[in-house]
């Protein structure tokens, strides 16, 4: 089938004159979703055996990454849309990364997402058939595609949101994704999109960081969307998302004006440089009237002008704890996951939990963390005495409590540092430490790719690599100032460079300077187990 070319008539004919990127030329060889009729074939030669643009690359397409730090181990990355899953999902997700022993885990992504890891390629076509079988998918989820579209992870049961958006969310990603299946008309954009849909008043899906973000709105006393777009981090560059200057009412509008955006992006946006390949420079090159003008042609009608302020007026919250929903007798718990980490064993738990005590329904969220809701009044005690919830607590040390990070060097090939477990446990250290009266929201990077989103947080660590005793060591720049939750904006760099193994004594100046931490008074008197 080859990409089915058609659909690309429209892209190549806007850029047959440009010079194209390495990326774009193998792109215009073979479509990757094209790679989903050869899964069986891989399977038969192995992953050594398989054409190189094929195994590094295209394979993304479905998914399915490889890793030269982990090879023959490959991570599979679902789509999730709007964070939401079944018990009986993650069960069939725990099985898959049970079958690998202590290679096999999974991890929560920023995206409400969730990747699962050491994956044999040989596998691949029977997990295919697992994830059908269960409702789930990969399709689309890497490389050039949009990427898992999020929303407040406690939709329909938060007593204060505004508008629930899960069919919203459903219905952008079905339009994307063909239902699933795969969309060519989608697989050939110049480089990653970002989509999110907010219902709710505290900003819960980073509106500033997206290619397109929809915010609560009211126009004329009609409840609706303000649209944002052009968001993203980048290794040269970063942007907030700024206003279209358009609002849309909560029902099909939504999914039309994605698809509207998308095909202006694709026919359009800039393919010579891959780092100006994102939609905030189209944007720049045409200015937004332009850009906006041409999204209405697409979108077949005027758009309206977007409301004069959007509705999220609250702080950001991080829903780890026990909150009662909009459902009378209802709460739904928040659980912290360290750095999103999960193992089998702990994926079949929160199933077992979640039918036990609630509904069978979970949610994930871009911090990282899990929401078990629907659970009854009666039994909100019981479920908080689980062996579990030990580990995936519900009232976390502050420091440990607002830690996000990507994968890191463990696992990714484009990380310079470690991530997770230096993070988890510098967190740990300094909350042994240091007395703290507000929350820091600190997230780990480990390349300029900015998986782990420093930008966003209070401080932030960049992985790079430094000098030091004539030797080259791992390192962080060190990002500070970002905001979330209402009037949102980025942080900026304050300092290069800094050696990991100094790290801790610089975070801990800094959260004594910046956030009035305090020295725990009983780190200075004896143990009493040594009088």
């Amino acid at each position: 089938m080859l990409g089915e070319a058609v659909v690309d008539t429209a892209v190549n004919a806007v850029q047959k004159d440009v010079k194209l990127n390495k990326f774009e030329k193998f792109k215009a060889v073979k479509d990757g979703l094209d790679v989903k009729d050869e899964l069986e074939h891989f399977a038969e030669i192995g992953w050594e055996a398989v054409d190189e643009t094929d195994l590094t690359h295209r394979l993304k397409w479905l998914g399915v990454f490889f890793r030269p730090v982990t090879p023959g181990k490959f991570m599979l990355r679902l789509r999730m849309p709007h964070g939401v899953l079944s018990s009986y999902k993650l069960r069939v997700l725990a099985e898959i990364v049970q079958r690998y022993g202590d290679d096999g885990s999974a991890d929560i992504t920023t995206r409400q997402n969730i990747q699962l890891r050491g994956i044999r390629l040989e596998d691949i076509p029977d997990i295919f058939q697992q994830l059908r079988d269960a409702g789930m998918t990969s399709v689309q989820s890497g490389m050039d595609n949009v990427r898992n579209i999020t929303g407040s992870p406690v939709s329909g049961i938060d007593a204060d949101e505004l508008i629930d958006t899960q069919g919203l969310v459903i219905k952008v990603q079905d339009m994307i994704t063909g239902n699933g299946v795969g969309n060519y008309a989608f697989t050939n954009l110049p480089r990653k999109f970002n989509i999110a849909i907010e219902g709710g008043r505290d900003n819960s899906i980073h509106a500033e960081i997206n290619d397109i973000a929809f915010v609560p709105a009211y126009r004329e006393g009609v409840l609706g969307f303000n649209v944002l777009v052009g968001g993203f981090f980048s290794a040269k560059r970063c942007e907030a998302a700024i206003p279209l200057k358009a609002w849309v009412p909560p029902n099909d509008d939504v999914v039309e004006l994605c698809r509207a955006i998308l095909l202006v992006y694709r026919d359009h946006g800039l393919r010579a440089n891959r780092q100006k390949a994102r939609l905030m420079w189209l944007i720049d090159e045409w200015g937004l009237e332009q850009f906006r003008a041409e999204v209405e042609k697409v979108f077949g009608k005027p758009l309206l002008s977007d409301a004069p302020e959007d509705a999220m007026d609250w702080d950001k919250r991080d829903h780890i704890g026990v909150y009662a929903q909009k459902q009378s007798g209802l709460n739904y718990v928040g659980l912290h996951v360290p750095v999103g980490r999960l193992q089998a064993e702990d994926m079949f738990d929160l199933a077992r939990l979640a039918e036990v005590y609630g509904s069978g329904e979970l949610r994930l969220t871009v911090e990282q963390n899990v929401i078990v809701p629907n659970i009854p009044d009666s039994r909100v005690e019981t479920f908080l005495q689980e062996p579990l919830l030990k580990k995936f607590s519900i009232a976390p040390a502050p420091l440990t409590r607002s830690l996000v990070s990507c994968t890191g060097a463990q696992f990714c090939n484009f990380a310079l540092v470690e991530t997770k477990q230096r993070a988890l446990g510098l967190a740990r250290l300094l909350d042994a430490e240091l007395s703290l009266n507000q929350p820091v929201r600190i997230h780990w990077t480990g390349c300029p790719n900015s998986c782990g989103q420093p930008q966003v947080a209070d401080i932030g660590f960049m992985g790079t690599k430094t000098r030091k005793d004539g030797k080259t060591v791992e390192a962080v720049d060190i990002y500070m100032g970002g905001k979330v939750g209402k009037d949102a904006h980025l942080g900026d760099r304050v300092r290069q460079a800094v050696p990991c193994d100094e790290l801790k004594d610089v975070l801990k100046a800094l959260l004594v300077e910046r956030f009035n931490a305090e020295p725990k008074s009983d780190l200075s008197q004896p143990s009493s187990a040594h009088g």
